[in-house]
């Protein structure tokens, strides 16, 4: 017997490592299917009962083997402990005494956070801390996210803080519910010319430091200055000490701190051991002038970090400031976070809905685009609901609440969009693990360079010395440590500004090599929005009698066909009247009206019931039914397809989509239909849920490792499907909570063709980042060269570092033109 096993890998965070562990447990004796699913951290392995226990053990030493960190849980043991934690919460639990553990989530803004490099460290060193579960810091948005176990969650948040700091020092850490909780920014107040608190990265202490930084420089360099007019004066070398001291004694001091700690490996330590390789040989001016240029660096690029930050944090200003809350005949403002359900609030004119709510007086037109995309606005009136983040136009609007702020759907869709870097691309993966290994490597090769050229040739010293040390200057990986994740990030946000959410950089990468995309038929190709066109009877049933039961028998499913038929009867239905009733999954419904036998379906069902019924050739569906084993007649129902489905179809073929396949429960006529006027390649009409699955995996034995399958659907009866597909993509998603647990991809309205775009937003991206690792590790390379050879200065040196690292984020700036 043949048992599937689920085991979640916690922790893994190389997809090359997951490639092989795949591949080493797929080789285990008596495994007959092992599928590494890297998005969710979940193998799948099909193994023999009887081999159960010692497979799994073989596995865990092979998982454990290739990644230490990675924490092997079997999922089945973990829906075990959840369901003890449901019945602790609801009081049924005999066995212990509330001991489960339950998880805290806190996040914390660092503010002038600029160091890339930095972040990687400060991420690895809270996630060991004893009390932390998880640890997750988006450099693009300077978030650090920590989950935890531990009750007293100030602990954590001091020792996480102190572990910033330490690395840090000039960055402020600020719990964001705190943040969130100080209530509205008085831009009249502010001298500095901020337009909100929301722009990340910047502080008044951002502000001072920088000015102190720029005097600190400046001084520098009016030593420097005064040095070299008295070139050759007994005092000129302490003149240029001294200005070397101003300008990089805080990199001196940084790169002493990190040593003491074990961080050795920076750009602090890099900097500190170029500059005074170049002081003991003499080269006095040199020292100097790397420390200044690489301070000037530095500060432009942390001015490009914290600009490119705004640039992609414009393009989600759906944050509401505040919620004009109605306390009796008052009007309050206040934080959108104070109010909660049930209360009523105001929208002016120009102001943002803050909250998910049910218009209760008033009508208006309001501006939907930053959460969909659409440029034509949308009227709404009473009894309408109505989402945060849509912006009121012209007339005066009473919400009553209908969620918390932090359950609307503008709260979601920035956690979705901020928290998306968390889901790392493989090249973003690549980086960071190149990193760790590239800059150890190269001090080691300018420790060689500095020594065995003088030893074996007898050369002079300080001719290599200075040589190793220009080497160092290049080695730094800052412009693609902070270029790679700032792309993806670019093309996140340039997604979400024409209204399509991408749940992490794995996603936008895979969907780069996408070369069969399926779509479901209703709703997504289609309106969704049925409606009866033609009534048919049979013997001495009329078209009236014919409609009434079906709407009868018909009255109790949520199917959208079930429901145009009861919206065209539009008598009041007695479901008093109605007994027995039974639905048959993918043929139809019976049941007995005013004790009459009444069955509605497909002509599956009528065959399964031996009813002799016509068989009709029709555009639409049709709903065949039998009144008492009679054949009464049919009833034929329209759906209209979308404007933009052809388009859409066309777009994607020319994106590069080899396969285009549309999968439906609908009949063959209809489905074909539909497939040849939008010219699908295949369509396969007539499918229950579970064989839509099984298609999938057909089609999946016909496509090579590297191309990946797109399955677009409503996100809610296709979610089996949007699982197994590479990247799974939910239409029409704005407020629907099922859309955005299901999809790896949610495109907010209903236009087909927004999937067109964001392929070409993952394919921009994708060139970008690719031009930016290409850029950097080419005028890197030729710089090391160029440096043993004795052919570059210490100056082109810097601009092989900080200057490329700035053209590098620059050029990631450039995806946010797509969107």
């Amino acid at each position: 017997m043949e048992i599937k096993k689920e085991l979640l890998l916690e922790g893994l965070h190389c997809a090359g490592c997951a490639a092989k562990i795949e591949n080493r447990v797929g080789k285990l004796k008596g495994v007959n299917s092992s599928i590494m699913n890297f998005a969710t951290s979940t193998l799948i392995i099909e193994v023999e009962d009887n081999l159960m226990d010692r497979v799994i053990e073989k596995a865990k030493k092979i998982i454990i083997d290739l990644e230490p960190d990675t924490n092997v849980i079997d999922k089945d043991e973990l829906r075990e402990k959840d369901n003890h934690a449901h019945e602790h919460n609801h009081g049924e639990c005999a066995c212990c005494e509330h001991n489960e553990e339950e998880y805290v989530i806190k996040e914390l803004i660092l503010e002038g956070m600029h160091c890339a490099g930095c972040a990687a460290k400060i991420e690895d060193r809270v996630k060991k801390l004893e009390e932390v579960k998880e640890a997750v810091l988006n450099f693009a948005t300077s978030t650090l996210t920590i989950t935890t176990g531990s009750k007293d969650i100030s602990i954590v948040v001091e020792k996480a803080e102190k572990i910033v700091v330490d690395l840090e020092p000039h960055t402020k850490v600020i719990d964001k519910e705190k943040l969130s909780d100080t209530g509205i920014h008085n831009h009249e107040d502010c001298a500095c010319g901020c337009s909100s608190t929301k722009e990340l990265g910047h502080t008044h202490a951002n502000v001072n430091t920088n000015r102190k930084r720029l005097l600190k420089i400046g001084a520098g360099i009016g030593l420097f200055v005064i040095a070299t007019l008295f070139q050759g004066k007994n005092f000129s070398p302490f003149m240029y000490l001294a200005s070397y001291l101003i300008i990089g004694g805080e990199i001196l001091t940084l790169s002493f701190k990190n040593i003491l700690r074990g961080e050795v490996f920076d750009e602090n330590f890099l900097m500190s051991i170029a500059t005074i390789a170049a002081l003991s040989v003499g080269e006095y001016p040199e020292a100097v002038m790397v420390m200044f240029l690489y301070q000037i660096g530095e500060y432009f690029q942390e001015r490009a970090v914290n600009s490119s930050r705004k640039s992609i944090a414009s393009l989600m200003d759906i944050r509401p400031d505040y919620a004009n809350l109605k306390i009796g005949n008052d009007i309050k403002k206040v934080s959108p976070n104070k109010v909660n359900v049930g209360d009523i609030i105001i929208v002016k004119p120009g102001e943002k809905i803050p909250i998910d709510g049910e218009i209760i007086e008033g009508k208006s037109a309001v501006d939907t685009s930053a959460l969909t995309g659409e440029s034509l606005p949308r009227d709404v009136a009473e009894g309408e609901n109505i989402l945060s983040g849509f912006i009121n136009i012209n007339g005066v609007l009473t919400i009553k609440v209908a969620k918390s702020y932090n359950e609307s759907a503008v709260s979601k869709i920035l956690d979705l969009v901020q928290n998306a870097t968390a889901k790392k691309a493989k090249t973003e993966k690549f980086i960071t693990k190149f990193a760790r290994y590239y800059t150890p490597t190269v001090v080691i090769a300018a420790l060689a360079i500095a020594i065995l050229p003088p030893i074996i040739k007898g050369e002079v010293f300080a001719i290599w010395i200075y040589r190793a040390a220009t080497f160092l200057v290049v080695s730094c990986p800052c412009a693609l440590v902070i270029s790679v994740p700032l792309g993806y990030f670019a093309g996140i946000g340039a997604a979400s500004k024409s209204g399509i959410l991408v749940k992490g950089g794995n996603y936008l990468e895979a969907l780069t090599d996408v070369t069969t995309i399926v779509f479901d038929k209703t709703g997504t190709l289609t309106k969704g929005n049925f409606k009866v066109s033609e009534i048919n009877s049979k013997g001495n049933m009329d078209k009236e009698e014919l409609l009434k039961y079906t709407a009868y028998v018909e009255s109790f499913s949520n199917h959208p066909i079930a429901k145009s038929i009861i919206k065209e009867y539009k008598g009041e239905i007695d479901k008093a009247n109605i007994e027995n009733y039974k639905e048959i999954t993918g043929k139809g419904v019976q049941a007995f009206v005013n004790d009459v036998k009444v069955a509605s379906g497909n002509k599956k069902f009528m065959e399964v019931l031996g009813v002799k019924y016509d068989d009709v050739y029709s555009s639409g569906t049709v709903v065949h039914t039998a009144i008492n084993n009679e054949y009464a007649g049919y009833i034929v129902i329209n759906d209209e397809i979308k404007k933009d489905s052809a388009s859409a179809i066309k777009k994607l073929k020319e994106s590069g989509a080899k396969k285009i396949v549309m999968l439906t429960g609908d009949r063959k006529e209809n489905a074909e239909a539909t497939g040849k006027e939008l010219q699908i390649d295949y369509v396969y009409s007539e499918l229950l849920p579970n064989e839509k699955v099984e298609k999938i995996e057909e089609l999946y034995k016909h496509k090579k490792n590297k191309e990946k399958l797109v399955f677009v659907g409503d996100g809610i009866n296709d979610a089996p499907v949007l699982a197994r597909a590479d990247v799974g993509v939910a239409m029409g998603g704005v407020g629907s909570d099922a859309a955005i647990e299901a999809a790896d991809v949610v495109i907010m309205n209903d236009e087909p063709s927004k999937l067109a775009n964001v392929i070409k937003i993952a394919k921009s991206t994708k060139k970008i980042v690719t031009q930016n690792i290409a850029f950097t590790l080419s005028v890197k390379m030729l710089v090391l060269i160029l440096s043993v050879f004795g052919l570059a200065s210490m100056w082109l040196a810097v601009f092989a570092d900080v200057g490329v690292a700035l053209i590098a984020v620059f050029n990631s700036m450039r995806i946010l033109k797509h969107s």
